[in-house]
């Protein structure tokens, strides 16, 4: 069965900086303990906030580093999962009902993409 990455990609700017709410680990708890029980999740994570991060750039044969926050970047990504389904059609339905967890104010896109096979 084919796996797929999915990139939860959030603007940090209107997030709360606080994070997830209670209510919404519990609904995010509750459905991934489902996909994991259908057999479908092989790994997922939140990431650290950009303020956290590194990017590493190689341009014109040189190479960069240069430390987070990215404010440049309107959306980064917030998370990941790793999933194994019958073909993308699920694992977008997966990620369907993952996104409509989130309360109104959040503004996520998720980016689901097939791993290229061995």
């Amino acid at each position: 069965m084919p796996r797929f990455l999915t990139l939860i990609r959030i603007d940090e700017k209107n997030a709360p900086a606080e994070g997830p709410s209670p209510e919404l680990m519990e609904r995010m708890g509750t459905l991934l303990e489902e996909i994991t029980k259908a057999g479908v999740m092989l790994d997922t994570a939140g990431l650290t906030p950009t303020s956290d991060g590194s990017r590493v750039t190689w341009e014109g044969g040189q190479l960069s580093v240069t430390d987070g926050p990215f404010t440049e970047s309107k959306e980064v990504i917030g998370g990941y999962s790793i999933s194994q389904c019958k073909d993308k059609a699920e694992a977008i339905e997966w990620t369907k009902r993952f996104l409509s967890l989130h309360e109104d104010y959040w503004t996520i896109t998720a980016e689901v993409r097939q791993i290229a096979a061995d």
